[in-house]
Formats: structure tokens, sequence, C-alpha cells
């Protein structure tokens, strides 16, 4: 095992091009189900469904797995089985007709990208508590330049095409990717979780369901839980049907689409990378994620109503919601892993990305469904959706997680 100090740029960096392949297939997979395969949109947005289960079921286990044998071996598997699992989605991609073979890739994807609990739970482990948002933001930004970098390059290697299909390369590169990933891991990642630690975990026991438990069954906790499912089942509905919103109403090509992604990733990742920094210690969490929701319901009408204005409009609802995600997610890692018990912290924000693993399951189902009506109305209902989140997330500012006397001291706003 390496004897480095375990340090967030490390975590960081293993976390973004383990991102990566999630963001090369975004400008096209959807787009490539429905027309290369002959399914329904509702169909192709139901391998966001599939990918999401994978991640509900896995995420559990591999955040129960981390507090028992340590973070690094759990991050390294399941590295290496996203970089397999991107190589036989293009594959199937290439060279199949059959598209429940897509499915099964991505489930396999899905199981493998289901270590965002263990990655949050490494930062965690390695930063204090008031430098806790700062860290998590790292996880933020990490998605969000996984959105710059992923779909921009996906849009562009989606044009070269294996037996006239597009995508096969860039799922190629994607799964080059992680496993370069991988051997930067195994040599740059050092264990963030000591060995008493760990066997403490190991000798309590524990049940599939106990990470819910955890995050459900204390007040607050369960409020910023409970909003960040709602949060997700939005976002995640918008994730996979955004492309062909774009193509359908507006004629953007695949690459355009990418670009478009580009856009919002490169906000929020400046949201979550520069902003969110320095927010560490100077505001309440619960305030954060109020303004993001804020945000990211005006991006939701906006883009109800950009067909009446223009794709310009386009651009004004993607900031908008880009930069309330960048404000939302960090925040409610932070306050999670804050309350949380220090021994249990990987199955206790396992459970809670488990909840948004659950968001991601039916978003996708009920956007594509939704989507068969109106390219309008699924935005519409994420919307409502992040209103409700909003009322639901409420409840956090009544339990606060205590204030050190080091740093900053914390703004209500």
């Amino acid at each position: 095992m390496s004897s480095r100090k375990p340090s967030l740029g490390v975590i960081f960096l293993t976390v973004l091009l383990d991102l990566l392949g999630f963001g090369l297939v975004m400008p096209f997979l959807a787009l490539q189900a429905r027309d290369a395969f002959g399914v329904e949109a509702s169909t192709a947005a139901l391998l966001g469904t599939t990918y999401s289960a994978a991640q509900f079921l896995f995420m559990p286990l591999w955040g129960r797995l981390s507090d028992r044998v340590g973070r690094r071996p759990v991050m390294l598997v399941s590295i290496m089985a996203s970089a397999l699992s991107m190589a036989g989605l293009g594959f199937c991609l290439g060279f199949t007709n059959a598209v429940v073979w897509l499915f099964v890739t991505r489930a396999l994807s899905g199981m493998a990208t289901a270590n965002i609990g263990t990655a949050s739970a490494y930062i965690a482990d390695i930063t204090t508590p008031e430098e806790r948002v700062k860290g998590m933001g790292l996880i933020g930004m990490a998605f969000g330049l996984g959105f710059i970098i992923g779909p921009g390059i996906g849009g562009l290697l989606a044009g070269f095409q294996i037996n006239g299909r597009e995508g096969p390369i860039a799922c190629f590169v994607a799964g080059g990717l992680s496993l370069a990933n991988f051997v930067w891991a195994y040599f740059a990642l050092p264990e963030s979780l000591p060995r008493e630690r760990r066997s403490q975990a190991s000798s309590e026991p524990r049940s599939r369901l106990s990470g819910f438990r955890l995050v459900l069954g204390q007040p607050g906790m369960a409020h910023a839980a409970l909003a960040n499912f709602l949060i997700i089942l939005a976002f995640s509905g918008l994730e996979n049907t955004y492309a062909l919103y774009a193509n359908d109403l507006f004629l953007l090509t695949q690459s355009q689409v990418g670009l478009l992604f580009v856009f919002m990733g490169f906000m929020g990742a400046m949201v979550q990378g520069v902003f969110m920094r320095r927010a560490s210690g100077r505001y309440r969490e619960s305030s954060l994620m109020y303004v993001g929701l804020t945000l990211m319901i005006s991006g939701y009408v906006g883009f109800v109503i950009a067909p009446a204005l223009g794709v310009w409009f386009v651009l004004v609802a993607s900031a908008c919601l880009a930069v309330g995600n960048g404000l939302t997610q960090p925040s409610i890692s932070a306050y999670i892993s804050r309350l949380a018990d220090p021994a249990r912290q990987g199955e206790t924000l396992s459970g809670n990305q488990s909840l948004a693993s659950l968001g991601r399951v039916f978003g996708p189902l009920l956007a594509g469904q939704l989507y068969t009506f109106s390219p309008n109305i699924p935005f519409a209902g994420c919307a409502v959706i992040n209103l409700l989140a909003l009322c639901v997330g409420l409840g956090m500012r009544n339990v606060q997680p205590a204030t050190r006397s080091v740093g900053p001291a914390v703004i209500e706003v």
C-alpha cells in the first residue's frame, strides 16, 4: 500500500477521472438508443433508470465494505469495473443490435460508479468539520468538470462511426480513461481510514438498510437526505431528456448538445471549486442549499418558456440550474457528514447517496413518460419537485451541526 499521506487533490483527480465516462455518453446515448436501436424515447430514458438502480443497490455495499476494509480497495475495484463496463458499452453500441445489451452494460456501469459515497467518506476522513463543505465541494467540482470535459469529448467523438453507429469510440475512450485512473489510483491513492477504526466498524452488526436508518432516523439529517432525493429525482430526469429536448425543439446536433453540457459543467465547477471553497465555514449549509434550490426552480421554469424566447434562453436556464446544483450538492453532503457518527461516515454518506440513486431510478422513468406528452412537461414537473424539496429542507434549520470556535464565524442568511 502507498505510504503517501491522504490528500484532497488525489481523491479529487481520482473521482474526476471516474466521472468522465459518465459525462462522455450523455450527448449521444439516449439519441442512439432511440434512433439506432429503434426504441421509444421513454425506453431510451430507462437506460438512466437502469444505471441508477444498480447504483442504488451497490452504494450501501461499497459504503459498508469501505468502513470494514478501508476506502482504497473499494475505490480500486470499482474503478476497474468502470473501465470494463464502458468498454462493453462501446462494443454493444458498435457491434450488436439488441438493446438489452445496452441495459446490461449500463447496469454494470452503475454498479461501478456507486463509489461516490465511499469517495465522500474518504474526504470526511481527512477533513475537519469546518473544512467539510470545501472538501465536499471538490466532489461537486469533479462532477462539474466531468460535465465539461466528458460531454465535450463525447459530442466530438460521436461523429466517428463504427458500423454506422455513433458513440462506440467515445465509450472506448471512457474505458481507457478509467483504466488509466486505476493505474493512477493504485500508485497515488493512499488509505484514509485508520486500521483501528476499520476494526471498530467490523465488530458492529449491520443490515443492508442500516445506511438508510442512519440518515433517515435523525432529525435534520433526514430532512437533508429527503430533500436531496427530490433534487436528484428532478435532475436525473433532465439529464436523460436534455439531449432529446435540445434536438427536438431547437434542432441542435449531438456536438452542440455536448457543448451545452460543457457550459453547464463549467458553471457548476466554478461554483463548487471557487465559491464553495470560500464559503466553507462562513455560511450555513442549509442556507446555501435554499439559495441553490431557488436557482434550480428558476432554471426549470426557464426550460419551459425557452421555446417561446429562443435558444439563447436555454443558456440562461442551464446556467441557473448548474449554479443551483453546485450550491446544493456539497452543502447537503457536508451537513450530513457533520451530523454523522465519525465511525460510520462511509455507511452514512453512502446511505444518503443510495437514497439519491433511488431518485435517479425514478427520475428518468418519470421524465421519459412525461416527455411523450410534450418536451416541456418534464421540466415543469422538475420545478414542482424542487419546490417540494425546498419545503422539506426547511427542517434543516431546526437542527444545525455544532459550530467550532476555530475558523470564520458562521453567517446566517
